[in-house]
């Protein structure tokens, strides 16, 4: 933000009074955070139906593009892969009625959809996607993100309830059970980076990574690092609602869980808040073991260096998120008692271990030097 008002001030200062620069650039971010989650949510459903339909030894979508790029159309060199398909997705949505359940609430029916997808806009503001490049770098934005995210839970519980439907309530009762057996490990795997860096603050997370070419990466700090990514990670699947922790959605039990109810535009908009969830928390995995934004050429500075954070950021989220893809297309669902069986009595210890080996490895690090 800071930057970016410093930028805007340099190119129009003279001709625009300093309070209106600084309004222009909160106009500037307001956008950002509102129309770019959206852009995303369309790219990681496309490459999800591409990944899923490579891994189950088919083609994925692949038939609607524009006039000669379209692959069923003419064989193209250069075709479009389907790249158009999220479009079509999104106007298939639009045109679809919206049905409300006679029986059900129909003002919490109609709230629980937009109650979901508004944490992730939440978060999405506060993630570095690159030097420099977030909208508000709060000094406690860890705890924010955990604070914030724990509202997308209570929406899908609202949008079961609401709808009447046995089917529904047990997958929203799932959802609620899940979501706050598996926060537990996670929020724990997250104090690991707080605790090596000292600092709540996404940037100083981020900076505490930097030089040895990548070796002050978090997750290179075995074996506490190493450990902490990884419960980190399968947390995260749990509460992303991602196989094999996929209960709350499960098509063979209980249809479409909470979402069952749901059509039209609320369907999508609880579709775009788990994907829009999955990149943030794959985004937060970069930030806090990976090196964020480091990477080879940001060290350029100018223009140049902004590219390359953006593009090593960029990089590292996707390819957390095929990660992701790859798990979803291959591994079986658990059942509902080897889910929480596995994180009371297995994750929980070894995180509550990880912190306190980590808390008396930095004490003595720092009486050492």
């Amino acid at each position: 933000m800071e930057l970016l008002i410093q930028g805007l001030n340099d190119l129009l200062g003279q001709a625009l009074p300093e309070w209106l620069v600084v309004l222009l650039g909160i106009a500037i971010v307001i956008t950002f955070v509102l129309f770019f989650p959206p852009l995303v949510f369309m790219i990681m459903t496309w490459l999800l139906r591409r990944m899923l339909g490579r891994v189950a030894d088919r083609f994925g979508a692949n038939r609607v593009g524009i006039g000669p790029f379209n692959e069923k159309r003419t064989r193209q060199r250069w075709p479009l892969w389907g790249l158009m398909q999220p479009i079509a997705d999104g106007v298939k949505m639009f045109t679809k009625e919206d049905i409300i359940p006679s029986k059900g609430d129909k003002w919490l029916h109609r709230i629980a959809p937009i109650a979901a997808i508004v944490p992730a806009f939440l978060v999405f503001a506060v993630i570095p996607i690159g030097k420099d490049l977030v909208a508000v770098d709060l000094n406690v934005g860890v705890l924010y993100i955990v604070a914030v995210s724990s509202l997308f839970s209570l929406a899908l519980l609202v949008a079961g309830w609401s709808s009447n439907n046995k089917y529904s309530l047990l997958g929203a009762l799932r959802t609620a059970v899940q979501m706050i057996s598996y926060e537990v490990p996670m929020v724990l795997s997250l104090l690991i980076p707080v605790l090596f860096a000292g600092s709540l603050q996404l940037s100083k997370i981020i900076e505490g990574q930097e030089a040895w070419l990548g070796l002050r990466w978090y997750i290179f700090y075995f074996p506490v690092g190493t450990v902490a990514f990884v419960t980190f990670f399968i947390a995260a699947l749990s509460e992303l609602n991602q196989t094999p922790f996929d209960l709350p959605e499960a098509d063979s039990e209980i249809v479409a869980g909470y979402q069952t109810e749901y059509s039209g535009m609320k369907f999508a908009l609880f579709y775009m808040g788990e994907f829009v969830n999955m990149f943030l928390t794959c985004g937060l995995a970069t930030i806090l073991f990976l090196g964020g934004w480091q990477g080879p050429g940001v060290q350029l500075g100018g223009v140049l260096g902004y590219l390359f954070s953006v593009f090593w950021f960029f990089f590292k989220t996707f390819g957390m998120y095929c990660l992701l893809i790859w798990i979803r297309g291959t591994w079986p669902r658990l059942r509902v008692d080897q889910l929480m069986s596995f994180a009371w009595k297995r994750l929980v210890p070894i995180t509550l271990g990880n912190v306190l080996v980590t808390g008396l490895l930095v004490i003595l690090v720092e009486l050492l030097l």
